[in-house]
């Protein structure tokens, strides 16, 4: 894929933290080993030098980091990778994403995503929609499983398009999140739009785009407790950005939660578990859900009660 450069500039606030870890989460879009490549390849300098990984920072550090940008121009290549089919007809299919999947190619992942994995299985979502989207009208975050629906034909990527933007496809995710909320269920209203600091991240800011997320308590633990959500919206990390707002981030989410977590688990505990929307030819409601994946139930299966 051709690319491009992308130029990110921000100002250190704080002290003592490593170069590449507070990269890191200043942009929710780059994991650490991105940004030790990018340091590797001298694309990040420190107060206009080049400088370490392991760079120990004490505040104040302008840090310019320029960025690969892909070239959403050029067609991933299909890649054989398999796929866990949930649903399947001649017009769509829903398939069960695992978490560490990213959904359409970007810098550092420009194979082993979904769009390689679909354009493998179904050559011919390829004429679909622009280029590197491949049929797919909707995304998760990488580190977030479940369901995504796929159009296989023109005609069902142009009513399942309108019934994302018309907002009446029912989505379920299931999240463990930390502590337990005043309510066993209520509505986050809080309107989303870019982090003015980490340009990367999300944040609730005044000006930002109405985004809506409904919740419901479905079990409490000791210090945890288990959520239906249900976002009315579909602005970038909004389930996520909405309970760390509440003060009950999502266990593993190290970019809006806690920096060091309760537990050792490899992804945040964020599941897409059911979809609803309307069959593009008979109309007809079709729900497909995505169970539990084991490291979460067996999360679950351990913590106290």
């Amino acid at each position: 894929m051709g690319e491009s450069v992308e130029i990110r500039e921000i100002v250190v606030s704080g002290a003592g933290e490593r170069l590449d870890k507070y990269l890191a989460a200043q942009f929710a879009d780059l994991s650490r080993a991105q940004i030790q490549a990018l340091i590797r390849a001298g694309q990040v300098t420190v107060n206009g030098a080049a400088a370490k990984a392991s760079l120990r920072l004490e505040g104040g550090e302008r840090v310019r980091v320029q960025v690969p940008v892909v070239d959403e121009a050029a067609e991933p290549e299909p890649e054989a990778i398999p796929l866990a089919i949930l649903y399947e007809d001649e017009h769509v299919a829903v398939v069960d994403k695992p978490a560490g999947m990213v959904v359409h190619p970007a810098f550092g992942h420009r194979s082993g995503t979904l769009v390689n994995a679909a354009l493998s299985r179904w050559p011919d979502i390829a004429e679909l929609a622009e280029p590197g989207r491949a049929g797919i009208v909707h995304r998760l975050d990488k580190e977030t499983s479940g369901v995504i629906v796929i159009a296989k034909t023109p005609e069902a990527l142009k009513s399942l398009r309108a019934q994302f933007k018309a907002r009446t496809v029912g989505k379920r995710y299931v999240a463990l999140v930390e502590g337990m909320p005043e309510t066993p269920d209520g509505v986050i209203d809080a309107p989303i739009g870019r982090d003015p600091k980490p340009r990367k991240r999300m944040a609730v800011v005044h000006d930002g785009r109405e985004a809506v997320t409904e919740f419901r308590v479905v079990e409490l633990f000791a210090n945890f407790s288990l959520l239906d959500v249900f976002p009315k919206t579909g602005r970038t990390h909004q389930i996520r950005l909405h309970l760390a707002f509440i003060g009950h981030p999502v266990v593993g989410d190290t970019v809006y939660g806690r920096r060091k977590q309760p537990f050792t688990l490899k992804r945040h505990f964020l599941h897409a578990a059911a979809i609803t929307f309307a069959h593009p030819v008979s109309g007809e409601p079709v729900t497909v859900e995505a169970p539990l994946p084991v490291a979460l139930q067996n999360l679950l299966d351990k913590l106290p009660r």
